[in-house]
């Protein structure tokens, strides 16, 4: 089969690789016909050598294995051992370990949603961001609340959205990228151009944020920047990937604001997906605003070179690895 393989930071081959089989599934595996992927911003710090590639909690994937880093696929079921999972069904989720920038992956079926056929696999793609960014919401109330969202990539503006379907009073969205192209369209009251740092030390204390999500990560200072920023008795909820184990942080600050800190990533993974799929049908302008860059597989470089891009213009990354989609 295809495959790319990261031959040194930034840079990309595409070999030949072994084809995984049926018989080499595990209980619970299934084996896809890759058909489109997005690329993450936890994908990137792999890209570049910056981390050590963590891709996955089966343990520490190291650049040069084929089809890394790329865990938001889509694909064609060619073989299971997953109950409820049929081959020929088109699903969307994670490549469990992180390798789905090839012709065939395996992953994890728990990992997975068959979507409904109607949805194109390039549209699909973005069921697997949005089922992280709902699950994730669900450990805060920001019914009737300010939001400050902290990070306006893909993720941070797909919060923006959901925090306001979940009825926020007002959101305000800080980056030192103008977003102002987008803010409006999803949901974004008050764009705030800016680091986050700048922004957590002007900030009005009429105008301070009752709940913060942090969305940026790979970074530590951020962190410390919420608790600057959030109102008295506030709620953190913190989404960005870490890329260290220790986070320094205003300990004094987060316990005289009587301050709630969350974190956590997607466990209940295909429950999430279905909500996701749910949520894009009742919104489907979202692919069109947040998608600002689509590629084909021969162009794979050139994707990922534009994901590790900083631009307003620069939003989702999504690329179509089969003929046709």
């Amino acid at each position: 089969m295809w495959a790319y393989r990261l031959i040194r930071p930034r840079l990309f081959e595409m070999v030949d690789a072994d084809t995984p089989t049926p018989d080499s599934l595990a209980p619970g595996a299934v084996l896809l016909r890759t058909l489109a992927g997005g690329i993450c911003g936890s994908d990137i710090p792999k890209l570049v050598g910056q981390t050590d590639a963590r891709a996955d909690e089966f343990g520490r994937l190291r650049p040069g294995r084929p089809g890394f880093p790329l865990h938001e696929v889509v694909g064609e079921v060619v073989a299971s051992r997953r109950d409820g999972i049929q081959p020929g069904a088109r699903v969307v989720g994670w490549a469990s370990r992180s390798d789905a920038l090839a012709e065939f992956v395996i992953t994890d079926g728990a990992q997975v949603h068959p979507y409904r056929e109607s949805l194109s696999a390039v549209d699909a793609v973005l069921i697997q961001p949005l089922a992280c960014v709902l699950e994730a919401l669900d450990r805060v109330s920001v019914a009737d609340k300010v939001v400050g969202i902290v990070g306006l990539g893909p993720i941070g503006l797909l919060f923006a959205h959901a925090a306001k379907s979940r009825h926020a009073s007002r959101v305000v969205g800080v980056d030192p990228v103008d977003r102002a192209s987008v803010a409006a369209k999803f949901g974004i009251d008050d764009l705030v151009v800016a680091p986050a740092k700048a922004w957590a030390r002007a900030v009005a204390d009429v105008n301070r944020p009752e709940v913060v999500i942090e969305a940026v990560g790979h970074q530590v200072a951020t962190l410390d920047d919420a608790i600057a920023a959030i109102s008295v008795g506030g709620s953190i909820l913190y989404f960005g990937i870490p890329d260290d184990e220790y986070y320094p942080l205003n300990m004094e600050r987060l316990l005289r604001k009587n301050l709630a800190l969350f974190a956590g990533v997607a466990r209940d993974r295909r429950r999430s997906l279905a909500r996701a799929e749910e949520y894009l049908a009742l919104n489907p302008e979202l692919n069109d605003a947040l998608v600002s860059h689509r590629f084909d597989r021969s162009s794979v470089q050139a994707a990922y070179d534009t994901a590790a891009m900083t631009a307003p213009d620069r939003l989702k990354v999504v690329v179509a690895l089969a003929d046709g989609e």
